[in-house]
C-alpha cells in the first residue's frame, strides 16, 4: 500500500477536493493517470505539507538559497492545482489548516504560526498568479516573434528567462510551444542554465584564489590516523621509514580552543598536528604553495560559528617561520587555521608554535555579538513575542539580525528599541557565560534558543545581568525575563558598558515575514550619529536659504547623501520627513513664483502689444523675465495673438540652464509669417529643437543658455526688425 494511501494524506486529499471542484482522487499512476489528476493531488498536498512546516521553522519563499527552493516547490503546486484539477485563484493557502490540523498536536510550532504561514502563502500565490499571467504574454511574445523570423523553435535562451523570472518549468514552456506547433530548444536552455549556475557558484566565492576545504573527508584522515598513531606508534615509525604515510606523530587529539574566551594574556603555547594543503595532509610546508591550513593541539583563536566571523592573527614557530591568519574553521572537534602562505622557515608538524589572536579587532567584534543578544531582547519587549531569530552576522564593523516579524518597525518601534538597548548599556550590566547541564539550563524561566537548533550538553549561557548561579538557583523565577538570556558559544563583553553606544543603521524586509536590521556599536555608533548630526546641520542651513538655485542644488545633494551616507535608521527618516517639509514648501513657492511670473510675462506682452500697434506694426521681438516656462510664454504670446499681433518670446531657466522660445503668427498678420521656419532661426544660436507650425504657432528649447542674445537677433532679422 502506498504512503498516499494511508491517513497521513487522506485528510489532505479530501481538503483537496472541497477547495477545487476536482473529482476525487483514485490513487492512479503513469498512464493510467490521464490527465495527471492523481499525481496532482500528490504534488498539491506533499508541497503544502512541505511548505507550512518550512515557513513555520522561519523560512519563506524567496530569491535565493533555500528561500528559493521553498519558492519553485509553491510555484509547483500551485501551476499543478490550476492545470491539472482546475482550481482557482487562492486555493492553496486554504490547505494549511487541515495540515495544522492533522500534525498540530505533534509539532507545536505550526499551530503557533498558522497564520502567518498562510499569510505568506497568500502573499506568495498571488503575486505568482499575476507573474503566470505575465509569463503567459511573455510566450506568446517569444512564439510570435519566433515565426516573424520563420521559424518554429522557442530560444532556449528566452525559456530559461521564463523559468527564472516568471516561474516556468521547461516542461511547461514546451507544452505551450507544442499547443502552437513549435518546439524548445532545451540544448540552448540546458546550456543557459548551466551558465547561470556557474555565475551564481562564482558570486558566492570570498576571493578568487583557491580555499582549502575541511570537510568530512579531511577531519574523517585527522580522525582515523589520529587512531592509528595513538594505539601502534611503534608500528607507525617503521611505516614512516618506508614512506608509505606523511608522518608518524602522537595522535591527533580534538583542538582545545577553551583558551578563546580567556583573552589576550591566555594565547597559549602550541603545537602543530596537522598541515593541510590543496593537495592533503603533508608533513612540512617546505616547498608547498599556499593556502596553507595548521591543526593545533590548542589555540586562542575563534572559528567562525553562530553568526560571529572569526578571529584573525599570526601563528609563529619556534623556528621563526609564520602564518597570517585569515580564516578559522571548525569541524568535527579540529579547528583549522588558514592562510595564504608561510613566510621565513618552513612550518612542520610536532612544530611549537605561538597563536597570536588580533585582539583589537576582536575588541570590536565582541561589542557588536553581545549587543546583538539585548538587540534580540529589545525586539521582543517592543514587537512581542513572535520575534524569533532567524539569522546573524556579527564582524568587526556591524552587526546583522535576521527576525520573524510580518511588517515593517515603524520610525517609533525602532526608536524604542534602540532606547532599550541603551538603557542597558548605560546600566553597566556585567555579562555572565558558563556552560550547564543543557537540562538544567531549558529550565531557565525567559532563556532564548533558536528554535529547530541541536544544542551541545552541556551548553554554554550568556547572561546579560543576572549570574549564571543567580539563575540556576532559582531558574523559575519571572524575574529572568526581563533579561537577554540565551545559549551561545561566541565571545562576549564583560560588561553592558564597554559596548559605548548603539544605532539601528537599517530596517528592511529580506523574504516574506522575515525582516533584517543592521546595527552599530562603538566608533560605529559614534561616527555614524555623526554623521547624522552633520546632514541635519545642513538641513537646517537650507531652512534659512531664500528659494533659488542654490537651494535646489543643494537639497539634490542632501537627498543623495541621506540616501546613502551611514547613519541612524532614525534620524535618516527624521531627516527625510523635514527635507520633505522642505521640499513641500519650496514647491509651494515655486507654484506662486510661477503663477507671478505668468502673469508678469502677459503684462509686458499686453504693454508690448499696446506699444506695436500704437507705431501702426504687426510684429515684435521680446524677451521676457527669467523663469517663464513654455505655458507662460504660450499664455503670453495668446495676448498678442488675439490683438492680430506676431510676436517672438525668449526666456530662460537659469536653475536648469535651458533657453526657451515661442513664436506666434496670427493669420491675418501681414506679411505672412512662416513660424516653422521663424522657429528654426530662433533655435539655431541656442542649439535647440522644437515644434508645432499648426494654428500659427511653435515652441522649442535648447541647452545653450548664452546664445539668447543671438537668438533674439536672429528671429528679429528674419522678420526684416
Amino acid at each position: 500500500m502506498s504512503n498516499y494511501d494511508t491517513d497521513v494524506f487522506t485528510p489532505i486529499f479530501e481538503r483537496i477536493r472541497e477547495v477545487t471542484g476536482a473529482p476525487p482522487y483514485t490513487g492512479l499512476l503513469g498512464a493510467e493517470d490521464e490527465g495527471e489528476k492523481d499525481m496532482a493531488y500528490r504534488v498539491v498536498a506533499d508541497h503544502i505539507r512541505t511548505l507550512t512546516f518550512a515557513i513555520a521553522d522561519g523560512a519563506a519563499p524567496g530569491s535565493d538559497g533555500r528561500n528559493y527552493v521553498l519558492r519553485r516547490v509553491l510555484r509547483r503546486a500551485v501551476r499543478f492545482g490550476r492545470e491539472k484539477l482546475g482550481a482557482e485563484q487562492g486555493f492553496f493557502q486554504k490547505l494549511v489548516a487541515v495540515v495544522v490540523e492533522l500534525f498540530g498536536h505533534v509539532f507545536p510550532e505550526i499551530v503557533k504560526h498558522e497564520k502567518r504561514v498562510t499569510d505568506i502563502i497568500a502573499d506568495e500565490e498571488e503575486s505568482f498568479g499575476r507573474t503566470l499571467l505575465k509569463g503567459i504574454d511573455q510566450f506568446k511574445k517569444i512564439a510570435a516573434k519566433a515565426k516573424e523570423d520563420g521559424g518554429a523553435v522557442v530560444d532556449g535562451a528566452a525559456a530559461f528567462l521564463l523559468w527564472e523570472s516568471f516561474g516556468f518549468p521547461i516542461d511547461l514552456t514546451e507544452i505551450m510551444a507544442e499547443e502552437n506547433g513549435m518546439t524548445v530548444d532545451t540544448a540552448g536552455f540546458d546550456a543557459a542554465f548551466k551558465e547561470a549556475q556557474e555565475k551564481s557558484r562564482a558570486g558566492g566565492k570570498k576571493s578568487d584564489g583557491p580555499s582549502l576545504l575541511f570537510e568530512a573527508e579531511a577531519t574523517s584522515w585527522l580522525q582515523k590516523n589520529g587512531s592509528k598513531w595513538g594505539k601502534a606508534k611503534d608500528v607507525l615509525k617503521e611505516v614512516h621509514a618506508t614512506h608509505q604515510i606523511a608522518h608518524a606523530h602522537d595522535a591527533i587529539p580534538f583542538t582545545d580552543d577553551s583558551p578563546k574566551y580567556d583573552g589576550p594574556e591566555a594565547d597559549p603555547s602550541a603545537v602543530v598536528k596537522a598541515i593541510l594543503t590543496l593537495n592533503g595532509f603533508v608533513e612540512s610546508t617546505e616547498g608547498v604553495e599556499g593556502p596553507i591550513g595548521l591543526v593545533l593541539d590548542r589555540t586562542s583563536f575563534y572559528a567562525e560559528s553562530g553568526g560571529q566571523v572569526c578571529d584573525v592573527g599570526v601563528i609563529t614557530t619556534e623556528n621563526g617561520a609564520s602564518l597570517a591568519v585569515n580564516e578559522v574553521k571548525v569541524a568535527a572537534g579540529f579547528v583549522l587555521h588558514s592562510g595564504e602562505r608561510v613566510e621565513g622557515e618552513a612550518i612542520t608538524v610536532g612544530n611549537t608554535c605561538a597563536a597570536r589572536v588580533d585582539y583589537d579587532r576582536r575588541a570590536n567584534i565582541a561589542p557588536n555579538h553581545t549587543m546583538t543578544h539585548v538587540l534580540n531582547f529589545a525586539l521582543r519587549s517592543v514587537l512581542g513575542d513572535g520575534v524569533d531569530q532567524k539569522g546573524s552576522l556579527v564582524d568587526d564593523e556591524k552587526l546583522r539580525f535576521d527576525f520573524s516579524h510580518n511588517k515593517p518597525m515603524s520610525n517609533n518601534e525602532i526608536k524604542r528599541v534602540e532606547e532599550i538597548v541603551r538603557e542597558r548599556v548605560g546600566a553597566s550590566l556585567a555579562v555572565d557565560a558558563r556552560e550547564v547541564a543543557l537540562a538544567d539550563a531549558k529550565t531557565i524561566s525567559g532563556l532564548r534558543a533558536v528554535f529547530g537548533e541541536v544544542y551541545p550538553d552541556p551548553v554554554r549561557v550568556v547572561s546579560v545581568g543576572p549570574t549564571i548561579d543567580e539563575l540556576l538557583a532559582n531558574p523559575g523565577s519571572e524575574e529572568w525575563t526581563k533579561y537577554s538570556i540565551e545559549f551561545c558559544g561566541g565571545t562576549h563583553l564583560a560588561n553592558t558598558s564597554q559596548a559605548e553606544g548603539f544605532v539601528l543603521l537599517e530596517e528592511a524586509g529580506i523574504a516574506k515575514g522575515i525582516r533584517r536590521v543592521v546595527a552599530a556599536t562603538r566608533g560605529g555608533a559614534v561616527a555614524a550619529l555623526a554623521t547624522a548630526a552633520g546632514i541635519a546641520a545642513r538641513v537646517d542651513a537650507c531652512d534659512a536659504m531664500p528659494p533659488g538655485p542654490e537651494l535646489d542644488k543643494e537639497m539634490a545633494a542632501l537627498k543623495n547623501d541621506v540616501d546613502t551616507a551611514v547613519m541612524p535608521a532614525v534620524q535618516r527618516a527624521e531627516i527625510r520627513d523635514r527635507m520633505a517639509a522642505t521640499t513641500k514648501k519650496l514647491i509651494a513657492a515655486a507654484k506662486e513664483a510661477a503663477v507671478a511670473v505668468k502673469a508678469a510675462a502677459k503684462k509686458a506682452v499686453e504693454e508690448k502689444t499696446a506699444e506695436v500697434k500704437a507705431a501702426g506694426e504687426t510684429v515684435f521681438v521680446m524677451r521676457l523675465g527669467d523663469g517663464a516656462d513654455p505655458g507662460a510664454l504660450k499664455d503670453a504670446a495668446a495676448v498678442a495673438f488675439k490683438q492680430d499681433v506676431a510676436c517672438a518670446l525668449f526666456s530662460a531657466d537659469t536653475v536648469k540652464g535651458k533657453a526657451m522660445c515661442y513664436v506666434s503668427a496670427p493669420p491675418s498678420a501681414t506679411p505672412a509669417i512662416d513660424v516653422k521656419k521663424w522657429l528654426d532661426a530662433c533655435c539655431g544660436p541656442i542649439e535647440g529643437k522644437g515644434g508645432g507650425g499648426k494654428g500659427g504657432v511653435a515652441q522649442g528649447q535648447g541647452n545653450k543658455v548664452e546664445g539668447l542674445d543671438d537668438a533674439i537677433a536672429a528671429a528679429a532679422a528674419f522678420v526684416g526688425k
